[in-house]
């Protein structure tokens, strides 16, 4: 199965359709005035259909269980044809479109089952998905312009030679994996003084992102929230939040963060831990989603 650990949870939503096909009136009439003999023939599918979807990752063998959370079969008639409609909701990590086209055929072969005895000549076809949203393909937002961006180390030992940074390069290749590229890679000591400077530097410059690594602990020398607050023209809160709270799903240590997020006019400054697997969790939180303040219209 695939890893989605790093995945955020989102609405999820998925429609999918299935149509059986019969081959005469009367098969039709029999199901509209529920004389079949094996019963209430939209019922038993309705049911059938909702089973279905609740049990697809018993069947599907890369479908990740996952909390079906709203679930509906709608049928209509039209001619010869039976179309089924399938709706699915969830708030989690992955899609429902499968659980959509599932429960949709799973209802369209019950059909079938109980319409077999008054039509031999019954077809299912046309089982397709006619909507998915949630997740990266509707918050990725993965072709706006692209931020220039730098990205600072805030490390004593790093920037001594003592010790090699892994966190920015970790930020690095997130990016890279977003097609970001980063115009400015630097490393400095845990210094309030170089640290503003190399801000204010950056904003000069014309920079739009800027990501910060290390200094947001508990330790004395852990001085970048007081660095860069100061500086923040508006504080976005709830970036910080998101960091934190998708941490905190991982490790209980996340609450110790003082991660800071905001604006220093144009400039988005994001300040994040310095430990690499901080650094990759705090990414994932945020991206690609944070991009939408570069979208049209959005960033000032």
């Amino acid at each position: 199965m695939r890893d989605i650990t790093d995945k955020i949870h989102t609405l999820r939503y998925a429609c999918a359709t299935a149509t059986v096909q019969v081959s005469q009136q009367s098969t039709i009439d029999a199901l509209l005035e529920k004389r079949v003999p094996k019963g209430d023939v939209f019922e038993m599918a309705k049911t059938a259909g909702l089973l279905g979807i609740k049990r697809t990752s018993d069947t599907i063998p890369d479908c990740h269980p996952l909390p079906v959370e709203f679930a509906a079969l709608h049928f209509r008639v039209e001619g010869l044809s039976i179309i089924l409609e399938v709706e699915v909701k969830t708030i989690y990590k992955t899609g429902v479109e499968v659980e959509a086209m599932y429960g949709a055929t799973v209802a369209a072969v019950t059909v079938y089952d109980m319409l077999k005895p008054l039509d031999p000549h019954i077809e299912i076809n046309a089982v397709k998905l006619l909507k998915k949203t949630g997740g990266k393909t509707q918050y990725g937002e993965l072709n706006q312009k692209k931020p220039r961006t730098a990205v600072l180390v805030c490390s004593d030992t790093v920037s001594q030679g003592k010790k090699e940074d892994r966190a920015g390069k970790a930020i690095i290749a997130k990016l890279s994996s977003l097609e970001i590229p980063v115009e400015e890679y630097s490393v400095i000591p845990d210094e309030i003084d170089i640290i503003q400077s190399k801000v204010l530097q950056l904003e000069a410059a014309d920079f739009q992102m800027l990501i910060i690594t290390g200094g947001t602990g508990l330790a004395p020398r852990d001085v970048t929230p007081e660095a860069v607050r100061p500086l923040l023209t508006r504080e976005i809160p709830g970036i910080a939040e998101a960091i934190r709270a998708y941490g905190q799903q991982r490790t209980p240590y996340s609450m110790l963060s003082r991660s800071v997020v905001g604006y220093r006019n144009k400039l988005l400054i994001l300040a994040l831990p310095g430990s690499t697997k901080g650094a990759q969790e705090s990414m994932d939180a945020v991206f690609p989603y944070l991009l939408h303040v570069f979208g049209a219209g959005k960033h000032f």
